[in-house]
C-alpha cells in the first residue's frame, strides 16, 4: 500500500549510506519512477526531533511501509559517521 504525499511513514529496513535505520519516521513526498523501469522509488524528508531536515533520500517503494495505530515512537540516533548531527 502506497502512503498518502506528505504523511509520515516508517522505514522497513537499514540505510546505512544516509545514516537511517529501520523503524525510523520519516515523511512521504514523492514517488518517482526507476529510469530503466525497475521498482518506483519513494522520496523521503528525515527531520531531527527539534524540526531540523537531517536527511532527504530516495528509496525503493517497499522500503517504506504505512504506521499503524499499534506502532511506538522511539528515539533512535543517526548512524555513526554517516550524516551524523552534531551538538552532543
Amino acid at each position: 500500500m502506497t502512503p498518502a504525499l506528505y504523511t509520515d511513514i516508517a522505514l522497513n529496513r537499514d540505510v546505512p549510506e544516509a545514516g537511517l535505520r529501520c523503524g525510523m519516521v520519516a515523511t512521504f513526498i514523492d514517488r518517482v519512477p526507476h529510469p530503466q523501469g525497475g521498482e518506483e522509488g519513494a522520496i523521503l524528508e528525515v527531520f531531527s526531533v527539534s524540526g531540523e531536515t537531517i536527511a532527504v533520500v530516495t528509496v525503493p517503494l517497499s522500503s517504506i511501509e504505512v504506521l499503524r495505530d499499534d506502532d511506538v515512537l522511539s528515539v533512535q540516533r543517526l548512524m555513526v559517521g554517516v550524516g551524523a548531527v552534531s551538538g552532543e
